[in-house]
């Protein structure tokens, strides 16, 4: 996960791309302005349909210097070193106007156009893996899945993921068939040095300033507490959807549990010093008894760090939505961090909650629970909002966010000293 460790990222292993690979080729050359650069969003109405502007030229070339090698230079000027673990997350649905869109698929996006993507976002492809619902993607700096009509990046250090978002939409108009933005869900953990981030990553209200230029009834929220830890959320909420209501089809849910403060000795297992290979992290540190049934990719970076991908294998029987489960870990004593994140429906996370806790041991952790009201896992925000204690965590605050179709709670835990 942490690619600016070393000038080379070493890694594990490296999977040869699949068979779209290549399909992009010289039509990335050809003039944007031949095709809409518009992409219609769901939500919009009658003159204001457009989602956004996407008349930019893609190609235009960067400066010599960007904002994200100053940084690095000021860390290097400082004689210290600073990784953020905590992970911008942007996922974003995608859906036509056509009466069957049957035969629109993210997954049909060439990989080498998803890897140009992707530098705009500066990160990079370091493995990938697929099966029948979702194709899975380890990047420089954490992950990336796209099932049919669902992006998921996620991405740590001082990455730009809103950068790509007018890139991505001209993707998705050229080689998918999709015509609209359904949905959008922007979230991340409150910074530990929020400077060192590019703009307009070190607020996020700046955040929400460049959202907004794309989506007209975007609405921004904050829970937790503001001068300790939180956690931000971006998302669409039109009226329309509360005056005239949503049909929303989907089963969804999604839990994540980012960790802070973790056990010096099981993140020592996180460092090639102490480990070879990524294999044997996995199941040293027993991450593999947290997705079982499921197929890992996982990789072990050069000097420390980690990140792993898990789908289910071919065969198992899926939600229709492509289950995953994805982890990173950022090992350093003085600002370690682990985000664990999965999809897979279950009536009651509890028991895998206390699992990934006692995996890591961390000093204080953010659970954060998403999942339509139609959602087999919807119970869980009941039982989370039951729960005072996990082992010897005990929780110090709980907010829900209810929204037209879905629900959201986010509750933080922290490890009694006494």
């Amino acid at each position: 996960m942490i690619a600016e460790k070393s000038k080379t990222c070493a890694v594990e292993r490296e999977k040869e791309g699949d068979a779209r690979r290549d399909l992009c080729g010289k039509e990335e050359e050809e003039d944007h302005e031949e095709d809409s650069l518009m992409i219609i969003s769901a939500v919009k109405k009658d003159c204001r349909e457009n989602v956004c502007n996407t008349d930019l030229d893609f190609e235009e070339e960067k400066p010599e210097m960007d904002e994200k090698e100053n940084v690095m230079e000021e860390l290097k000027d400082k004689d210290e070193f600073f990784f953020e673990g905590a992970e911008k997350l942007l996922e974003v649905w995608f859906t036509t106007k056509k009466k069957s869109g049957s035969e629109c698929d993210l997954r049909n996006i060439p990989r080498s156009a998803l890897e140009q993507m992707l530098t705009i976002a500066k990160c990079e492809i370091i493995s990938s893996m697929s099966n029948s619902q979702v194709d899975s993607y380890v990047l420089s700096e954490s992950s990336m899945f796209l099932s049919k009509r669902r992006i998921v990046l996620k991405t740590c250090g001082t990455t730009t993921p809103l950068d790509c978002l007018e890139k991505l939409i001209w993707l998705v108009k050229k080689f998918t068939g999709y015509d609209m933005v359904e949905d959008i869900f922007y979230s991340r953990k409150n910074f530990k040095k929020p400077d060192l981030q590019m703009s307009p990553y070190k607020t996020f209200e700046h955040e929400v300033n460049t959202l907004d230029k794309f989506f007209l009834e975007g609405s921004a929220y904050c829970m937790g507490n503001l001068n300790r830890d939180c956690w931000y959320m971006y998302t669409l909420n039109p009226m329309e959807h509360y005056v005239f209501g949503k049909e929303y089809q989907d089963n969804d849910q999604t839990i994540e549990i980012l960790m802070s403060d973790l056990d010096p000795k099981i993140m020592e297992i996180f460092n090639k010093n102490n480990t070879l290979t990524a294999a044997e992290a996995t199941k040293k540190s027993g991450i593999s008894k947290l997705v079982p049934g499921m197929k890992i990719d996982d990789v072990l970076f050069e000097p420390c760090g980690y990140s792993m991908n898990a789908v289910l294998e071919e065969g198992s029987s899926d939600s229709g939505m492509g289950d995953y489960a994805t982890i990173h870990i950022t090992p350093e004593k003085a600002f370690s961090y682990v985000s664990f994140e999965t999809n897979v429906p279950n009536d009651s996370y509890m028991d895998l909650v206390i699992k990934v806790i006692n995996t890591f041991l961390p000093g204080k952790f953010i659970i954060t629970f998403y999942a339509t009201r139609t959602s087999v896992a919807a119970s869980f925000h009941q039982e989370l909002k039951k729960c005072l204690r996990m082992d010897d965590c005990r929780r110090n605050d709980i907010q829900f966010c209810s929204f037209q179709d879905c629900d959201l709670t986010y509750a933080h835990f922290f490890k009694a000293t006494s």
